[in-house]
């Protein structure tokens, strides 16, 4: 038997099993409990406009304030790795590790109810500690990639800067970081990708009505309804979110050909 023919039945023999499969699930499945549980069109039909308006804008504007206040600091912490000093490089390598090493749960219920316990009076506000604790998940990560896409810049660049008279930190600032920013940005979307998700965990903090994001949203829905379909609204909606996300990565990915560097 031809190599063509045997691959032509392997690939018969997988497409029917992949039928076989979603065959035996179709017959087995209780769709009428199924869809009563999780369909509910009117339970989903009762969320909306609120699941837009206040809960999507929320989970948006955590998670671009979370990012923005996480980019800054992984820039801090990746020149700290690559600092000639060493005091510099272990404070980094300690932050990096520790915060690499916790889970974001962690890390939400720290800022939570931990601070407020070690500061008696200290008290922030929700949106200043979701934003706070998202920079602190999402900086660790951000600071490897941007450290792997500095060094990723070829040295001659900055040898070229310095020949001309820039100084060492104008260098970085004008000629490596612009570079490193492009190799680095289908990593840097994946990220924003990991914080979307991550703030769903907000709803650990309680939230006014019109602070809930979209988790906290679904988990009150629940209670009020006894019904689980608010639980396929909100993934829809961070579907909407993360999708498009994503085909911007794989554009940009295409785009600098380099999304292996500083992936983490």
């Amino acid at each position: 038997m031809s190599k063509r023919k045997k691959a032509k039945i392997s690939r018969g023999i997988q497409y029917a099993l992949l039928v076989i499969i979603a065959a035996v699930i179709a017959i087995t499945a209780d769709w009428p409990t199924l869809i009563d549980t999780f369909g509910r069109v009117d339970v989903a039909v009762a969320m909306f406009p609120d699941v837009i308006s206040k809960a999507l804008k929320n989970t948006v504007v955590f998670t671009a304030l979370g990012f923005v206040l996480g980019l800054a600091i992984a820039i801090v912490l990746a020149l700290m790795r690559l600092s000639s000093v060493g005091v510099y490089r272990w404070i980094a390598f300690i932050y990096i590790e520790f915060f690499r090493g916790l889970p974001a749960l962690v890390v939400f219920l720290v800022m939570g109810f931990g601070l407020p316990v070690a500061f008696p009076g200290f008290l922030l506000p929700q949106l200043v500690t979701i934003m706070i604790a998202l920079a602190l998940v999402g900086s660790a990560y951000m600071a490897e990639t941007i450290r792997a896409g500095i060094q990723a810049v070829p040295k001659g660049q900055v040898e070229a800067a310095r020949s001309l008279g820039m100084s060492s930190s104008r260098a970085m600032f004008t000629i490596v970081l612009p570079q490193a920013m492009r190799i680095i940005l289908p990593p840097l979307t994946n990220e924003l990708i990991l914080l979307t998700k991550d703030s769903s965990l907000a709803f650990l903090l309680g939230s006014s009505v019109d602070g809930r994001e979209l988790a906290a949203l679904a988990r009150a829905e629940i209670v009020n309804t006894a019904n689980l379909t608010p639980f396929i609204v909100v993934a829809l909606c961070y579907l909407v979110i993360t999708i498009p996300l994503s085909y911007l990565s794989r554009v940009l990915e295409r785009k600098y050909g380099s999304a292996e560097a500083g992936v983490k």
